[in-house]
């Protein structure tokens, strides 16, 4: 089996290394990229998808909001989540609850990125801002007591977003996500 070629894409997150580690351990060809790259500079180095690490605040997400909307299976994590809702026309918003820590996560819809993960799990999270309202044109996965929109996906295209860290140990099922993710970016290659 070919290895996929998965960029990750730095929003300057305290996890964004171990994402592209855990890509790397799952056997894919993974790179670290800024998130001032241009649509041009990561479509020249032809990824079978993009991963949006997770970052401080969406002041430091770069060019993010063009990348995020190149057409290739893509998922956001944290930061990347928001971008991804903002970028389609969702809404962002202080939550209530911040800081690090765990979240028990209700699994509404296992769609293909939560496959096998629900339908509950333990995850572990670290955001102030969280999506307060879906964009158009996706659907909710997850959602926990502190958050509504732990997880979402778009209807018709392969772009995927959750509010915790799959990448990582303390996230239960966080490399099954991952895995999935990747079917997702075989699939469509």
């Amino acid at each position: 089996m070919d290895k996929l070629k998965l960029l990750v894409i730095n929003n300057y997150g305290q996890t964004c290394h171990l994402i592209h580690r855990s890509l790397r351990d799952l056997g894919m060809d993974a790179k670290l990229v800024s998130n001032t790259s241009t649509v041009e500079d990561i479509l020249n180095q032809s990824p079978d998808g993009l991963v949006f690490s997770g970052g401080p605040t969406m002041e430091r997400a770069g060019n993010g909001e063009n990348l995020i909307k190149i057409d290739l299976p893509i998922l956001g994590i944290c930061l990347g989540h928001q971008l991804m809702a903002k970028a389609y026309g969702g809404e962002i918003r202080t939550g209530q609850y911040g800081g690090f820590a765990r979240v028990d996560i209700d699994i509404v819809d296992e769609d293909a990125i939560l496959k096998g993960v629900g339908p509950k799990t333990v995850v572990w999270a670290s955001h102030q801002d969280e999506v307060a309202k879906l964009p158009p044109d996706f659907t909710l996965l997850a959602k926990s007591n502190i958050c509504d929109i732990e997880a979402m996906r778009h209807k018709s295209k392969p772009l995927f977003g959750v509010q915790w860290h799959p990448e990582v140990s303390h996230t239960e099922k966080g490399t099954l996500l991952l895995q999935n993710f990747l079917e997702v970016c075989r699939q469509r290659k």
